[in-house]
């Protein structure tokens, strides 16, 4: 037996609306379910960027309670040749690139910060052999 991907990754952030305005309207990630001052979900290819407020999750009702703090770190990854327009998109957002890495073969990947500091990569496939 093997898993075949992360389905989902989870943020915890301070104000939705904000993570909402950053997420749909920067990064043109589809809106797949929201429940106002709770959670706003997101469709990263097949997988789902969950994102909560941290208070609310803790105190759910439903599902288990969960909660974090902290900066996390997550990439999406491109086609390689939408990498500079990516890049472009973001200096025109107004948004920093902190570092951009050259890997092994050629591929690379740039990291900036959402309203939340979380660290966000975008890279390009293969970075990890696969």
């Amino acid at each position: 037996m093997e898993f075949t991907q992360i389905k989902e990754t989870c943020l915890y952030v301070q104000d939705l609306k904000r993570t909402t305005h950053f997420y749909a309207e920067v990064l043109r990630l589809p809106v797949i379910g929201q429940l106002q001052d709770c959670y706003v979900f997101f469709r990263v290819g097949t997988s789902v960027l969950l994102c909560f407020d941290p208070e609310k999750s803790q105190n759910n009702h439903g599902l288990p309670p969960h909660s974090g703090s902290g900066h996390v770190h997550l990439a999406f990854e491109c086609q390689p040749e939408e990498y500079e327009a990516w890049k472009e998109m973001l200096l025109q957002a107004n948004i920093s690139i902190e570092h951009e890495e050259l890997w092994p073969q050629g591929r690379k990947s740039c990291y900036f910060r959402d309203p939340d500091h979380h660290l966000l990569e975008i890279i390009m496939p293969g970075i990890w052999g696969e």
